[in-house]
């Protein structure tokens, strides 16, 4: 006779999940957009209406009905869909720039930010980047942010409920300096979004685990080349990879397939390197940098170097 198979309980939905999928509900977030683009973003609640200059939008017309239809207000008709992360972070409400999708994508991947990950966030500015990394640690993981300023973690809070729906299980918020209020320890990544992340490295080489990986996003050309040599003078990190990406979109009509004519350009550097063990010297550079780099003079019988470069910095 055979067994019946076990029963295997069904886990509930991630957090915000029934927000993302299903007819559409009192509460749930829709854009509207035109036919030339632009969009409104509106939250559904039985018995209102939205008022534009093209005419009035009862709510009530699309609660019970899917996602993806078309609606006319007036003469023009809109099309209705639930917005996307990206959608939203674009039109939330703002305490600090935001960081750009393109950028949040790269720092998910490019850090390995991964389920049940111990994220430790620095800068929270207004939640963008934190919507990103809640949703690639979950519920399982664990997301603690810092925030320099109080009316920034509190828009940031906001941001985060009203995309989730809820405040989410796996993130905290403390209001603070990194290295004045960070305890947390064998944290697997770190990601600093703040004007000096080269102050905090002390922390973040306390906080992180060996092997953990440290992410820094910074604005300019000198920020990053700071950010840079003080990982490669603190001892305890690899030798740090920096880069930006830039996004082209394209206008494709038929025949006429060319760049479009704006672009989203430079927004920000990342800049990651890896957590050695402790009392691991890290490996010799394999290419000198120009002479003069690092106030040496620039002679042709400079003799190369034979140790890490570890300038002091300002």
């Amino acid at each position: 006779m055979t067994s019946p198979a076990p029963t295997v309980p069904v886990p509930a939905a991630p957090l915000g999940a029934d927000r993302r999928r299903g007819p559409l509900r009192a509460g749930d977030q829709v854009q509207l957009t035109d036919p030339k683009g632009r969009m409104h973003t509106i939250t559904l609640e039985a018995g209102k209406q939205f008022h534009t200059h093209k005419g009035i939008l009862e709510h009530d017309a699309l609660l019970g009905g899917p996602e993806g239809v078309v609606v006319l207000i007036g003469s023009t008709s809109y099309l209705a869909l639930r917005p996307l992360l990206s959608d939203f972070v674009l039109s939330m409400p703002r305490g600090a720039q935001v960081v750009y999708p393109k950028d949040a994508g790269q720092v998910v991947q490019m850090a390995d930010i991964f389920p049940g990950a111990h994220v430790v966030e620095a800068g929270v500015g207004s939640g963008a980047l934190s919507m990103s990394l809640l949703r690639a640690v979950g519920e399982s993981g664990r997301l603690s942010s810092y925030e320099r300023r109080a009316d920034f973690a509190e828009v940031a809070r906001g941001n985060v409920e009203r995309f989730f729906g809820a405040p989410h299980p796996a993130w905290s918020v403390t209001v603070g300096d990194l290295q004045d209020v960070c305890t947390d320890r064998d944290v697997d990544r770190v990601v600093l979004d703040m004007l000096a992340p080269w102050e905090t490295l002390d922390t973040v080489a306390e906080a992180l685990r060996p092997g953990g990986l440290v992410c820094c996003y910074v604005a300019t050309t000198t920020q990053l080349s700071t950010t840079v040599e003080a990982l490669r003078a603190h001892g305890t990190f690899t030798e740090p990879q920096s880069w930006e990406s830039l996004v082209r979109g394209w206008h494709v009509e038929g025949l006429a397939v060319r760049p479009e004519h704006r672009m989203v350009g430079h927004t920000g550097f990342l800049c990651t390197s890896r957590r050695l063990a402790d009392g691991v010297e890290p490996p010799l550079r394999r290419r000198r940098p120009s002479k003069g780099a690092y106030g040496e003079p620039a002679t042709e019988s400079s003799e190369p170097r034979t140790e890490p470069f570890r300038p002091d910095l300002p």
